[in-house]
């Protein structure tokens, strides 16, 4: 809320959304009264607006900056979907990068590369209106991994993150009634697609991980972040740690 409010003794006021003002300063009398009723579900993330006298942005560290592809505006059938619908962007184009983490004398460059299309965390970074573009500015940690092609299932996991293709739900109790999606369990196993080339030490040494393609594997209920491929599989990306063991 941009601007500073008011109020005499007598003054009362209720607002909708309370969450999406965190930050504002709001001004009161002695006696006013303030009744908020939060709308749950609603946040506003504004992007951080760079002025146009600056023509460059050089990230810091083993932060990357990336231009944000555009947000699907349309279902595959045409149907024109409103912005509380439309899917909130998760890949983007490298468009500069820092000079990595430092580990004594070592110097660990980043595993992205100007010019890489990456899929990153969903809300991780800052947004930020760049030459009147959108991108965001995050950490290497949060980048999940390099994807050369429109589908999921081609991605290349970084560091210590594991592509997993999930297990199709049972679709009928032990009994044989059938399940409809919702009542179905969520499942945490899954084979292992592809795997990052592990992490780096406070040694500046990168450690494999154990984890292999092919594996089947048994994973944290809530962990990662979920895709599904062009050939409507459903896959998910977790850290080699919110892995829970290996299935054989």
């Amino acid at each position: 809320m941009a601007s500073l409010l008011q109020m005499n003794a007598s003054s009362s006021i209720n607002i909708l959304g309370a969450k999406s003002f965190v930050g504002s300063k709001l001004q009161w009398a002695r006696s006013a009264s303030l009744q908020i009723k939060p709308l749950d579900g609603l946040c506003v993330r504004a992007a951080a607006s760079v002025a146009s006298k600056f023509t460059t942005l050089k990230p810091m560290g083993d932060r990357a900056l990336i231009r944000i592809q555009t947000t699907e505006e349309m279902t595959v059938g045409g149907i024109l979907l409103p912005s509380s619908a439309q899917s909130k962007p998760q890949g983007g184009e490298v468009v500069a990068v820092g000079e990595g983490k430092i580990f004594g004398d070592k110097k660990i460059e980043l595993g992205v590369q100007v010019g890489k299309n990456v899929v990153y965390s969903k809300y991780a970074g800052t947004e930020i209106d760049f030459n009147g573009v959108t991108h965001v500015l995050l950490k290497e940690d949060d980048i999940v991994g390099v994807l050369e092609t429109d589908d999921i299932k081609d991605l290349q996991p970084l560091n210590d993150r594991v592509l997993i293709k999930v297990a199709e739900a049972e679709g009928k109790t032990a009994g044989g009634v059938l399940l409809t999606d919702s009542a179905k369990e969520k499942p945490v196993i899954g084979t292992v697609s592809a795997a990052g080339p592990g992490t780096v030490g406070e040694d500046g040494t990168r450690r494999p991980l154990d984890i292999a393609v092919g594996d089947c594997v048994m994973y944290s209920k809530y962990a990662g972040s979920e895709f599904k491929s062009a050939d409507g599989r459903q896959y998910i990306v977790v850290k080699a740690s919110d892995v829970l063991a290996i299935l054989s």
